[in-house]
């Protein structure tokens, strides 16, 4: 995880940024979002978290219209993937519509570990490899020396 102060203070700024763009209170994102209003002052204030990503900031971006992987992209100094006002997407300069082997695993982890409570950790990272690997089959990966397919087969 990114431990970076400025990473988060810019965190911080662009959910308010966004939640300002909108013509939102923190009370209207933490009602969308089904969160406490401190978690909402907490995100915008851009504080890094002491051990893991708050759970309380994928809700908090998603209520503000951030599409996946926007958190990840602003702590790596990009801007977040966000719908406009009107519910159309917005297009995304071409250097952010690609994810990286790790960025994208990432995020099938974090999205499987939470659709798939009490499952073991060795099984959740099996199935997101087996994904990986199918991506990379039909060209959406490219084949990498850090991230290497799977020796796991499925059965003919």
């Amino acid at each position: 995880m990114n431990r970076d102060p400025h990473a988060w203070a810019r965190l911080g700024h662009k959910l308010k940024q966004t939640r300002l763009a909108r013509g939102l209170k923190q009370s209207d994102v933490a009602d969308e979002a089904s969160v406490s209003l401190a978690s909402v002052q907490s995100a915008e204030a851009g504080a890094v978290p002491k051990s893991r990503m708050p759970i309380t900031l994928g809700p908090i971006a998603t209520a503000l219209g951030w599409r996946a992987g926007s958190i990840e992209a602003v702590l790596d100094g990009g801007e977040p993937i966000v719908d406009s006002p009107d519910g159309e997407w917005q297009s995304v300069p071409a250097d952010q519509r690609v994810l990286e082997a790790q960025h994208l695993e990432g995020i099938m982890m974090n999205s499987m570990v939470r659709a798939m409570k009490n499952t073991p950790s060795g099984e959740i990272r099996a199935a997101t490899q087996i994904a990986l690997d199918e991506l990379r089959r039909q060209g959406y990966l490219p084949e990498t020396n850090s991230v290497q397919p799977s020796t796991i087969s499925e059965n003919p």
